[in-house]
This record gives C-alpha cells, sequence and structure tokens, in this order.
C-alpha cells in the first residue's frame, strides 16, 4: 500500500471511530437526558475513542509490522468496546449495574493493560510512540501545568471577590489528601486519559503540524478537539438550552489547553507528559470548587461572562507558549506515527545486519 494511500485509509479509521461514534453516541445520550437517566458512563467511555481510532488503524494498515504492538492494541479496542456497550446500557436499562461494570472496566481494563504494556517490550513501545523519554523534564512540565492551573483558579477566585474561599479550600486537610490520592488513582484510571491523548497529540498532532504548519496545525487540533465535545457539552457538562455557550467555553479551553499540551510534547517527545497533565487537569477540578466530588463536572451552569473570563484568562497562561522557540522551526515537529515505526523498522533491520 502507498505511503497517501495508507495516511488515508488511517485517517477514515481514525475519524470514524474517535469522531464519528462519539455523535452515534450521542443519539443515545440524548434519549438517556429525555428520560432523566445518568449518562456518567459516556464521558468516560468516549475518552478512549481516539486511542481505539488509531490503534484500530494501525492494526489494519500496518498489520505486517513486526513491531506493532498487538497484544496492547487489540486489549484497548476490546476495552473501549465494552465500555461503549456499556454506555449504552445505562440508558435502555435503569438498573445502576451498568456504572459499577464501567467502573470496574476502567480500573481492572487499565491494570490489564499495563501489565500487555510491558509484556510489549521497549522496541515495540518506542516504535509506537509509547516508551517514555526525558522523565526529568517531564516532570517539571507536569508541575509546571499544576502550577498554571492553580494560578488560574486563585485569579477566578480573585476577580470574583472570593479569594478567601480559594486559601480555605487548601486549607482544608480534604484538599490534600484527594490530591495524595491522584498518584495510585493514575494507575488504576490511566487508560481513559491515555485513550485521548494517544488519538490527539500522538497521532493528529503530527498530521496537522506537517500539513498546516507548527502553529497552525496545533490550532486547528484544538479546535477539532473542542468540537468532539459537543454531545457532552449538551447532555453532560451542562444542558441542551446552555449547550452553545458549553461548546464555546469548550473551544476555548481545548485550544489553549491544546497549545501547551503540544509544546509540553514536543519539548520532551514524551506521550506520558501529556497524560499526566490531561489527568492533572480533569482530576484538580474536584479541588477547584471545594466539593471534592466528581458530580461538579455535570450539570455546570456557565454564562456568557464566564466564556469571556476564561478566553482572557486561559490566552494569557497558555497561548504565549506559541512564540517559544519550539514552535518556530519544523524540525521539532513530533514524527507522525508511519514516520516513526518505519523508523524503528529500519533501525531494526540495520542491527541484525
Amino acid at each position: 500500500m502507498k505511503t497517501k494511500e495508507k495516511t488515508k485509509k488511517q485517517i477514515i479509521i481514525f475519524l470514524a471511530v474517535a469522531y464519528l461514534l462519539p455523535f452515534i453516541l450521542g443519539i443515545f445520550m440524548g434519549f438517556g437526558y429525555s428520560k432523566g437517566a445518568s449518562l456518567s458512563i459516556f464521558p468516560n467511555a468516549q475518552m478512549y475513542y481516539p486511542a481505539a481510532g488509531v490503534m484500530l488503524a494501525a492494526l489494519i494498515t500496518r498489520k505486517g509490522d513486526a513491531l506493532l504492538p498487538r497484544r496492547f492494541f487489540i486489549g484497548f479496542i476490546l476495552l473501549t468496546a465494552a465500555l461503549v456497550v456499556a454506555a449504552i446500557g445505562s440508558v435502555l436499562s435503569s438498573s445502576t449495574i451498568w456504572a459499577i461494570m464501567s467502573q470496574w472496566l476502567m480500573i481492572g481494563g487499565s491494570l490489564v493493560l499495563w501489565i500487555l504494556y510491558f509484556i510489549e517490550g521497549s522496541a515495540r513501545r518506542k516504535a509506537y510512540g509509547m516508551k517514555g523519554s526525558k522523565w526529568k523534564l517531564t516532570f517539571l512540565m507536569s508541575l509546571l501545568f499544576l502550577a498554571l492551573y492553580i494560578l488560574r483558579l486563585a485569579v477566578s477566585y480573585g476577580i470574583s471577590g472570593q479569594i478567601g474561599y480559594f486559601a480555605d479550600i487548601f486549607k482544608n486537610p480534604t484538599a490534600w489528601i484527594v490530591m495524595a490520592t491522584f498518584i495510585p488513582s493514575f494507575y488504576l484510571s490511566f487508560s481513559a486519559f491515555f485513550g485521548e491523548e494517544y488519538g490527539w497529540r500522538y497521532y493528529l498532532q503530527p498530521l496537522l503540524q506537517k500539513k498546516f504548519g507548527m502553529r497552525k496545525g496545533v490550532i486547528l487540533l484544538g479546535l477539532i478537539w473542542g468540537f468532539w465535545h459537543l454531545p457532552l457539552n449538551f447532555f453532560y457538562y451542562t444542558s441542551p438550552s446552555m449547550g452553545i455557550i458549553s461548546v464555546a467555553s469548550q473551544l476555548i479551553t481545548c485550544v489553549t489547553l491544546g497549545v501547551f499540551f503540544a509544546y509540553a510534547y514536543m519539548k520532551t517527545n514524551n506521550i506520558w507528559v501529556v497524560v499526566i497533565a490531561h489527568y492533572l487537569n480533569n482530576n484538580m477540578a474536584l479541588v477547584a470548587t471545594g466539593t471534592f466530588s466528581a458530580e461538579v463536572i455535570s450539570n455546570q451552569t456557565i454564562t456568557w461572562n464566564d466564556v469571556v473570563f476564561l478566553l482572557i484568562v486561559n490566552s494569557l497562561l497558555f497561548l504565549g507558549f506559541l512564540a517559544s522557540k519550539v514552535f518556530r522551526d519544523c524540525k521539532n515537529r513530533i514524527p507522525t506515527m508511519d514516520e516513526r515505526a518505519d523508523a524503528a523498522a529500519a533501525e531494526a533491520a540495520n542491527s541484525v545486519q
């Protein structure tokens, strides 16, 4: 199969799983919303679709590659399929068994995937962008993101005249206990965050930067990532009546955070830096409100004033990274999946000779 044909086929498969599937499932979300069913499984399941799309595309178009991590990929796709079934089942049946099942699937699936991850070996992990690198810099980038997150939170409370409440959150021992659980919890739920970032940053970012340029490619990725959340914006994060405002807020968040994620990924060439940052972003929301409950993510009330504020603060905190050196030279672009895998295959062949 020629390179262009292979890439085109990969993109079609990726978009069908990563992008079309959420909107098909959005029909079930709308049905569930109309009958007052819990939709909590849908956002969790949706996080798996981007990576599942990449992995299915690789299994189909690169099936002759000896370095393809087949066991990990197949395990991930099967876990994704099981979560899709659980999500649909949760709106077709009022039984709580689906919610319980989804939690056990995510935890058990993550543990099994860790085993498969290490079984695949270093060469296969490296060939398909799953092997970590520059861990010291990765750690510093994760801390930088956490610092920016807390700064954004402080500014939000400060402008609203609630800086005292912000201080009270971090005076509360529960906040520190919750944050301490982030470390063990990451290993039990990493698959969801890996699910998004392996699709967006590992697969799609290099393709878009190669086609549209270092900066435009990342901005476009942020818009694609933002619109991908649309069913959740209308039926989970808020309500249909507030969906447009939620989408606007989502686009700002994804474009601005996407700039930092792209920066951190290109600086480290380590997919785990964005998996960790994404994990911190989602889980710090439990601490940010002082409620320490995942329920704060759903049924939010958002105003256009909130959207304007988000645009200003996030732009100031994150868009400046576009001016960094890493975005100025195309040589800093992360290799595409095919470029990385082909280079690994060539290196392996040369080592045998």
